[in-house]
């Protein structure tokens, strides 16, 4: 089968889209990075390409929003509240195990 350039060649939702995947996995990639520095100029290099990368993907988030490519559903106020709740139970537990 012989593949033409259309059927190889990503639109631009999912050219935006593959660009902010990528941006994620670099920020989780430089966030472990950041955890295991084991000198200070290390460290801070690896912070200052954190910045740079969640910089880099808001950017690119703000685009698929104004192309409407990109529109997150407004949270329930229940499943915020459960959220709110569920993580104010972990942290009373931390505290009192600490």
């Amino acid at each position: 089968m012989k593949l033409t350039k259309s059927d190889v060649t990503l639109n631009e939702r999912d050219s935006l889209q593959d660009m902010l995947e990528c941006e994620k996995q670099l920020m989780a990639l430089y966030t472990t990075a950041l955890f295991e520095g084991n000198s200070k100029a290390m460290r801070k290099n690896f912070s200052e390409n954190l910045l740079g990368v969640a910089e880099n993907q808001f950017q690119v988030f703000t685009q698929m929003s104004t192309r409407g490519y990109y529109e997150p559903k407004p949270a329930n106020k229940n499943t915020v509240a459960e959220a709110a709740s569920t993580f104010k139970k972990q942290k009373n537990s931390l505290k009192a195990n600490g």
